[in-house]
């Protein structure tokens, strides 16, 4: 389903100079049927009560899903994935370490991806679940 010509390297050298640098997201594996990223939880990503923000989950779930429709693209030399809706349920909170994102597909269409990722923390509890649609668009 991705594109085997692109490695986890060339992934992390391509989030340089953007909020997934910023976050330190770590994308960790591609495999066939997923792909998954790690980020701290830490000063950049907690909200003022000490407890993961939201929000960088939805970061987190983003950059994973839009990764994984960027490595499904038929031609990405005249294609681009942009994001359309994310939805995310914070089930649980977190205040240390890392969190995990682990992101599948729900549907690889010619013009639309659906992704679900599931974010847990260190010990494999569930702290969020989210769905991605990305839109298959040409390049201008």
């Amino acid at each position: 389903m991705f594109n085997k010509n692109i490695t986890l390297e060339q992934i992390n050298q391509t989030s340089k100079g953007c909020m997934v640098e910023h976050l330190s997201i770590e994308f960790t594996e591609i495999t066939p049927e997923y792909i998954s990223a790690k980020m701290p939880v830490d000063s950049r990503t907690k909200q003022p009560m000490g407890l993961l923000h939201g929000g960088a989950s939805v970061v987190l779930a983003e950059s994973v899903g839009s990764t994984a429709s960027w490595l499904s693209l038929e031609n990405p030399e005249k294609q681009a994935a942009v994001g359309v809706e994310i939805n995310a349920n914070h089930l649980k909170s977190a205040r240390d370490g890392y969190v995990y994102a682990k992101c599948t597909a729900l549907k690889i269409g010619r013009t639309m991806h659906v992704w679900d990722i599931k974010i847990t923390n260190e010990v494999g509890d569930l702290v969020c679940v989210c769905r991605l649609t990305t839109a298959v668009i040409e390049k201008r």
